[in-house]
């Protein structure tokens, strides 16, 4: 019986969900930084922040391609290429501004795509977010 009950706490823990990603928009004194995060946990997934009203957003990923170099960024039917570089806690940053045609096509979806070198990455913002990424895009919007 106990080790019936063993195996059944054991498949339980495997078959427990992750943590919950959500997108949190952190708007205060500093940066304006959209956060793809677990709440209560360290883990990111990206980010984007940039200075208000200066129009460059930076957008870092930390589960990112392999190496810095030249990315393709593209949006919908917009693309652009932009160089990543090693960014803060292991990411991969790249520039891009807020009114270049990718951003308003990521804004617009919620689906950008990041490719470095054979590497891709895809940053999705779900259906029920898209009003903090708007927002985030009319914040930073210079």
């Amino acid at each position: 019986m106990t080790l019936m009950v063993s195996l059944l706490l054991a498949a339980a823990l495997q078959a427990a969900p992750g943590p919950a990603w959500t997108w949190t928009l952190y708007d205060g004194d500093g940066p304006v930084v959209l956060a793809n995060e677990a709440p209560d946990t360290p883990d990111l997934r990206a980010t984007l922040q940039c200075d208000r009203g200066a129009g460059a957003v930076e957008v870092s990923l930390y589960d990112p391609p392999a190496q810095p170099g030249f990315a393709r960024v593209s949006a919908g039917r917009a693309s652009t290429t932009t160089e990543a570089q090693a960014g803060r806690d292991g990411a991969v940053s790249f520039v891009v501004r807020a009114d270049h045609p990718v951003f308003a096509a990521f804004a617009g979806t919620g689906l950008m795509t990041v490719a470095v070198g054979d590497d891709q990455s895809q940053i999705v913002v779900q259906p029920r977010h898209l009003g903090k990424l708007r927002r985030f895009t009319d914040l930073c919007a210079g």
